[in-house]
């Protein structure tokens, strides 16, 4: 399928629609375009996650991925554990999310790595420049829903994982290590044993105040725990809500300006990118969803960013090649990646920019200033490779 036609797809998907308000619009403009350096720095399957941090103190930011972390400027390769190359229409990797963090403080940023779905999560220990394979530690047995959030929980400056518990079906959060020296993750519930969005291929998880409270708060497709303004307290209160299919990672925002929190949310394995109108007020919700659009196929990643420097929240997603391994649903479409310019108002609108035609997402995306030049740039890594794309002034 060309370009052309996703991008007038894209534009008219509303327009048919007749539940639909929002609109997702391509932009024609192409001076309105940003561009970006798109640069290969591995081109087989070893991760499905990817992170960045400045790995050997040089004050350049590395790119890690799985087994390996790359060297900035020249991304010159290095080992963090054996490396496997995987078959992309045959394996998964053992590195599905990944992180970054000092979790020992000792000064040098260590990489964590979430498994396939429903094994651990561990954290790899920087070795602070020697050679050799970085010391491995657990932090979880088992890790369920496919989306973990890495965020600050408690407010402590320190990012945590909130994920589910598969043995206990129970969503939780791992708090990171407090104190330099200290390499413990304390383990909080939130939800009560046997709770949806826990298992290890639940889908559609995400951390943001959903009530006005100021707490953030825990989102599901399924509902919503309120955050009870202490996070250690357990048994947070459950909001049922539907918030549509399996999808991947879920961000809430008043995205029509009525004072009320909407949702926004992108499918994993089928099609469709969508909001979800709050007609409800405080903690009693009601959404209404509102398709972007279906062109794009198995968007399982996506990062929530202002990407433009408008002071808007954008987003970047991308097609996840092979996210089944099988043939159906777009597997072998065009791995697009793409950010989405939000203008809000009353009805609001997404305006769709091209990145790139053949990488797409894997299951968590960077958006970040990484060479230092103030525009934010995207990192992936996914069954494609390894690939850093730079923005560059227009």
């Amino acid at each position: 399928m060309k370009i052309q036609r996703y991008i007038f797809l894209f534009s008219i998907a509303l327009v048919t629609s007749v539940v639909c308000e929002a609109q997702l619009m391509a932009d024609r403009d192409q001076s309105a375009d940003i561009p970006f350096k798109k640069t290969v720095l591995f081109s087989d399957f070893v991760s499905e996650g990817v992170a960045i941090g400045d790995v050997n103190r040089d004050g350049k930011i590395d790119v890690m991925a799985g087994p390996y972390w790359f060297e900035a400027p020249n991304w010159e390769r290095h080992e963090i554990y054996e490396p496997k190359l995987y078959v992309p229409e045959k394996e998964w990797s053992n590195s599905m999310l990944n992180f970054d963090l000092d979790v020992n403080q000792d000064g040098w940023v260590d990489l964590i790595r979430v498994d396939f779905p429903g094994k651990a999560v561990y954290w790899h220990e920087n070795p602070q420049g020697k050679e050799g394979h970085w010391k491995v530690h657990m932090i979880h047995e088992t890790v369920g829903n496919e989306s973990p959030n890495f965020v600050d929980i408690d407010g402590d400056g320190r990012k945590d994982i909130l994920c589910g518990d598969v043995a206990n079906k129970q969503m939780i959060w791992l708090k990171a290590p407090t104190f330099p020296g200290d390499e413990s993750w304390k383990k909080y519930t939130i939800s009560l044993p046997g709770t949806p969005g826990s298992e290890n291929f639940s889908h559609g998880l995400g951390y943001s105040d959903m009530n006005g409270d100021e707490n953030p708060d825990v989102i599901i497709r399924e509902g919503w725990w309120e955050n009870p303004g202490n996070p250690t307290q357990p048994d947070w209160t459950w909001h049922p809500s539907n918030l549509g299919e399996p999808q991947s990672h879920l961000n809430a925002f008043d995205f029509n300006q009525d004072g009320a929190t909407d949702v926004f949310g992108a499918s994993a394995h089928e099609r469709g990118i969508w909001w979800y109108e709050n007609k409800g007020n405080g903690s009693n919700q009601e959404f209404i969803p509102h398709l972007l659009t279906e062109e794009m196929s198995e968007t399982h990643a996506v990062a929530f960013e202002d990407m433009n420097g408008d002071g808007q929240k954008d987003f970047v997603t991308g097609k996840r090649f092979y996210a089944h391994m099988r043939e159906g649903t777009g597997a072998l479409e065009p791995s697009y990646l793409y950010w989405f310019e939000f203008v809000p108002g009353e009805n609001p609108i997404w305006k769709a920019h091209q990145i790139d035609d053949d990488s797409g997402v894997g299951l968590n995306v960077v958006a970040e200033d990484i060479n230092g030049d103030g525009l934010r740039d995207v990192v992936i890594a996914n069954k494609k490779g390894v690939f850093v794309f730079e923005q560059r002034k227009k």
